[in-house]
């Protein structure tokens, strides 16, 4: 079975990815299980640039498949912040009740209608020739005014879709992955790789 190296760190990330790759003849392991254990700098101004550099980097030293990803969350009413400064939006080190605490202060008071934002994810993919690629998922939704729910990480508390009357981390791992961010990023990106005739 060829490895599938997921230059991440993040575990609940890394389960996303395992769990949605389930069925797929790879086994996905992290950077760390092939013993890269440095933080790449992630100095892109976009969300494709900056899962490139981090996949680029995994490349540089393996030379087997990686894929990177970068995602973060965009809020209309903040101008599409924390964008790609999701995981720092609270500082360095900051927890994910930190990151939702700040995010709910920013806004505090603010009506349902002007909570609207999206879970962004894009993946950037390298092959053993070299050949590269990037796709793009997108989940939209609303801020919720508090955070619900036990599943996921990040601020799926916080995210609240109206179509289904409640956040992703009131989901079911099978449910969030099918309308995910990530799970539609996933799912473009093994498209790609069918069309490069990679997997079967």
């Amino acid at each position: 079975m060829k490895r599938f190296i997921a230059a991440t760190k993040n575990k609940g990330k890394l389960k996303e990815i395992e769990e949605i790759l389930s069925d797929l003849p790879f086994e996905v392991i992290s950077m760390e299980t092939v013993g890269i254990q440095d933080d790449i700098e992630e100095n892109g101004s976009t969300f494709e640039e900056n899962a490139m550099i981090k996949a680029k980097a995994v490349f540089d030293i393996t030379g087997e498949t990686v894929m990177a990803d970068d995602s973060g969350l965009e809020v209309d009413f903040l101008n599409g912040a924390p964008g790609i400064y999701s995981a720092r939006f609270a500082g360095e080190g900051a927890s994910d009740q930190d990151k939702n605490n700040k995010l709910l202060d920013m806004l505090r008071d603010v009506p349902f209608e002007k909570r609207s934002a999206r879970f962004v994810c894009a993946i950037a993919v390298i092959l053993p020739d070299g050949t590269s690629f990037t796709v793009r998922g997108i989940c939209e939704g609303y801020i919720g005014y508090k955070p619900e729910g036990k599943n996921g990480f990040g601020y799926d508390p916080l995210f609240y879709m109206p179509e289904y009357g409640m956040t992703t981390a009131q989901m079911e791992p099978e449910e969030k992955h099918r309308i995910s961010h990530r799970g539609k990023a996933l799912r473009m990106m093994v498209e790609r790789l069918k069309e490069f005739q990679r997997i079967d």
